[in-house]
């Protein structure tokens, strides 16, 4: 087969791995709410939709691998070196990072919060252009698939910790009562939800082929067209609309945001919010309660003790991983690519975070007893970290990780 037609299956493979990972998504969430309105006995339902939702979730998992493989055939490079391919990649590893967790625990409701996550990843890659492109020279070694594919393991595990931590305050916060814990919970929830509106919106738009475009000058010093797919609310810095369009700019993008596309970026960091924050009020609007409330009931049959266990297993796992793939395997090839081992770039910086955080997490655990709740907020707040270097820093900040955007 020529690489356009590897390519071509590869992206149809994605696709259907996809809509498996959503039914995978739907058995689980119905084996942890279905009992409500099911008629056969609760374990007996818990446990043959949990069953269904792993096994749909192997096939899920097995259809994007072989896309993954059939991609690297037909590019001739480790498909990890864009937001389409890393994200893509990190959903394979958010996903085996759960079957990893479920065979060690058996507890098929984590699959009720991972799931949806693989299912958003991959939603978020698909806004990313996907065409294959040549490594730039930086990239052009093996230190790629070993640096990235470490590194998106290990923040594949990270996120089932956190799903796990997620799902220990979810079940053990006193929802009676409004307090800072439940404010907290709730901002986390409208975060994930931006996400969810960013996908929404960006796949509406390119649907209906959606573009707008701006003349400024940039960071160099130089003239730019720049292309929105998204309507602008917030224009390049003394930038010229070029194009008609019934929705004009309301702010400017901040004339310290410099980079690839910054303006276009903030552009839709900005859609983003405002979709999130319309997701969140519909929802409490139509439940009447905060997000939190109508989710704490699902999880009153499972162990504090057990959750708090599997986030804590799933980040002492993910941990050395990162430290490996993240910093040391990274620290290498920087010194092969750019000639040095360390150059406080923002992605060096968040990655050396990110360590660091995780490193006061497992000390706090391990020496001064964080156990339960301390500890699920910490691996909550990790994964924020981690999505902050993901979204933020690669799509804002400009870096030598620009490349990535």
């Amino acid at each position: 087969m020529s690489p356009e037609q590897l390519i071509h299956i590869s992206s149809t493979l994605l696709v259907v791995a996809f809509f498996i990972y959503f039914a995978a998504a739907f058995s689980f969430v119905i084996s942890v709410i279905g009992k409500n309105w099911s008629n056969r006995d609760a374990n007996t339902h818990k446990k043959q939709w949990g069953t269904l939702g792993v096994t749909v979730t192997l096939v899920g998992f097995a259809f994007q691998m072989v896309s993954y493989i059939m991609r690297w055939m037909g590019q001739g490079h480790a498909p990890v070196s864009n937001m389409f391919e890393f994200m893509s990649f990190l959903a394979m590893m958010t996903a085996l990072g759960f079957i990893i967790l479920y065979y060690i625990y058996r507890t098929a409701a984590l699959g009720a919060f991972v799931l949806p996550m693989v299912v958003t990843l991959i939603g978020w890659a698909s806004v990313f252009d996907s065409d294959p492109k040549p490594l730039i020279p930086a990239l052009q070694s093996y230190w790629l698939k070993i640096h990235v594919s470490m590194a998106a393991l290990s923040e594949g595990i990270f996120a089932v910790g956190f799903a796990a931590g997620l799902m220990y305050i979810i079940r053990t916060v006193n929802q009676k009562v409004a307090s800072g814990k439940t404010f907290a919970l709730e901002c986390f929830l409208s975060t994930i939800l931006m996400l969810i509106g960013f996908i929404i919106l960006t796949s509406a738009f390119r649907g209906v082929d959606y573009q707008t475009s701006f003349e400024y000058i940039n960071e160099r010093n130089e003239s730019q067209v720049i292309m929105y797919t998204l309507p602008a609310i917030a224009k390049p810095y003394d930038g010229k609309q070029l194009t008609e369009d019934r929705m004009k700019p309301l702010i400017s993008t901040p004339s310290w945001m410099k980079g690839k596309d910054a303006p276009r970026k903030f552009n839709t960091v900005v859609w983003s919010f405002l979709s999130g924050m319309f997701l969140y009020g519909l929802l409490r609007l139509i439940l009447r309660k905060r997000l939190g409330a109508v989710m704490q009931p699902w999880l009153d049959d499972l162990k504090p003790s057990m959750l708090d266990e599997i986030s804590y297993r799933a980040i002492a796992i993910a941990f050395p991983i990162f430290t490996l793939g993240a910093l040391i395997f990274a620290m290498i090839w920087a010194e092969k690519a750019w000639g040095r081992f360390w150059g406080w770039d923002p992605k060096e910086v968040w990655a050396l975070i990110t360590f660091l955080f995780y490193s006061v997490y497992l000390h706090l655990r391990l020496s001064k007893g964080w156990h339960g709740e301390k500890s699920a907020w910490l691996a909550v707040i990790g994964f924020i970290i981690i999505m902050f270097n993901l979204v933020f820093v690669n799509l804002i900040i400009a870096g030598l990780h620009s490349y990535a955007s």
